[in-house]
């Protein structure tokens, strides 16, 4: 087999068979297929596309190029994976809640792109956690605590890795077949038994409508089908942020309030929403109630503790929280320009002002501010009066603060009325 040929094959419309995919995925990890040449399919892949079989035969065999874990352990192994929003921290609810339902989550997580946050990126505010693990201490803590939530080891998917870089400098981020296979590849590694997808859509979301969001949806839970992994999806609303707040520790401050019944609202109910799949796609009846008293009872606020605490992070972490989490020097409230009701919030916008203040990437190299942000963000359908705050910025500096606010004014529009627009859209199975 050669690039050459693989490479052809796409540009005649055709896909390669599974042999072929796998020799090519083995050449990303192995540096033997060169960068044009990875160009060169990522750009046939995305003009061409692939048949069901040969994204699923893709997606193998990226997961392949690496390690795959197996595991041994007395219940099933399942997560949760989500195409990423602004305020969206169900994962540091959810993995706690299932593992204190007695179900083991080993959650391969990423960092923040573009204008949505990342899980490790909110994990690491925590003082001294770690998620750069070696796979002892990952089965370990698993094993040990039913849950953890780590960065991808170098061994894990390394295709996806090298093809990534290749397709954000070739404008061929967008293809369905690479995004399926790119997701796919690095939860399969992981030797799950079953998976639930949080496919969000909406101002906040990568995917704006709802057909696009259904598309992506359905090649996810159909590939994942083939390749032997009891999948399906949520489509869920992502029109406003999720949680009240946007930015690393002040997102970790809304998932304490919920672990400790301070909080519900929208990111209680959509973690409860997916666990429930989860759960009962795995055999497990009563899955919303079993997630719910695994909340209230603080099961899972003492599992997501014993996690925080083996991945390098405080002792009593749970118990007080609020003294290790980092404040911004800077907090400033947005009043409400006008009377109104918030009819609108452009959360891709919002999740931009806590990049510009720090909280995320503009570039790969960037260094994180964990404690800049947005808390106490409005939602829609709520009626302010003049003055009445927008939301709280925590920055760095006074001119960020000042950017900030001009930024939020303008993302949030005020009416009449509000459309009423359900959480969860759709479910595919």
């Amino acid at each position: 087999m050669d690039a050459r040929t693989v490479i052809a094959t796409l540009r005649q419309g055709g896909t390669p068979d599974a042999d072929a995919l796998a020799w090519f995925a083995q050449g990303l990890a192995d540096g033997s297929v060169s960068d044009a040449q990875a160009g060169a399919f990522a750009m046939g892949v995305c003009l061409q596309g692939l048949d069901a079989s040969g994204r699923a035969a893709l997606t193998l065999a990226m997961r392949d190029s690496g390690d795959v874990l197996r595991w041994d352990l007395d219940a099933p192994v399942i997560d949760k994976h989500s195409t990423g929003g602004v305020g969206d921290c169900v994962s540091l609810v959810l993995a706690p809640a299932l593992a204190a339902c007695g179900v083991y989550v080993p959650m391969i997580s990423g960092r923040g792109l573009g204008h949505t946050g990342g899980t490790l990126d909110k994990l690491e505010a925590i003082p001294g956690l770690r998620t750069t693990l070696s796979e002892n201490q990952f089965r370990q803590i698993v094993s040990d605590v039913g849950c953890a939530i780590v960065s991808a080891s170098a061994d894990i998917a390394p295709a996806d890795k090298r093809l990534y870089a290749i397709r954000d400098v070739t404008a061929t981020v967008e293809s369905l077949d690479l995004i399926t296979a790119s997701i796919l590849s690095k939860k399969l590694a992981a030797g799950l038994e079953g998976l639930v997808l949080d496919v969000k859509c909406g101002s906040g979301a990568f995917m704006k409508s709802q057909d696009d969001a259904r598309a992506l949806a359905r090649a996810l839970v159909d590939t994942a089908n083939a390749t032997g992994c009891t999948t399906s999806a949520l489509i869920t609303d992502m029109s406003q942020p999720l949680a009240p707040s946007l930015g690393n520790a002040l997102e970790v401050i809304d998932v304490m309030r919920v672990l400790t019944g301070a909080a519900s609202g929208r990111l209680l109910d959509l973690t409860v929403d997916l666990g429930a799949v989860l759960l009962e796609q795995t055999g497990i009846e009563d899955g919303k109630a079993r997630l719910q008293d695994a909340i209230t009872s603080g099961a899972a606020a003492e599992a997501f503790g014993a996690m925080v605490y083996a991945m390098g992070g405080p002792v009593r972490f749970v118990e007080d929280w609020s003294r290790f989490l980092p404040e911004a020097p800077v907090i400033r409230e947005v009043p409400a320009p006008a009377a109104g009701c918030v009819s609108e919030i452009d959360g891709e916008a919002l999740g931009l002002v806590v990049v510009a203040l720090g909280g995320g990437r503009q570039v790969e190299t960037d260094v994180i501010d964990p404690a800049v942000g947005l808390s106490d963000v409005v939602s829609v359908g709520d009626r302010v009066e003049k003055g009445q705050p927008l939301a709280r910025i925590h920055a760095a500096r006074e001119a960020q603060a000042d950017a900030a606010a001009r930024a939020i004014r303008a993302a949030v529009t005020l009416g009449d009325t509000a459309p009423d627009r359900p959480l969860v859209l759709e479910h595919i199975t």
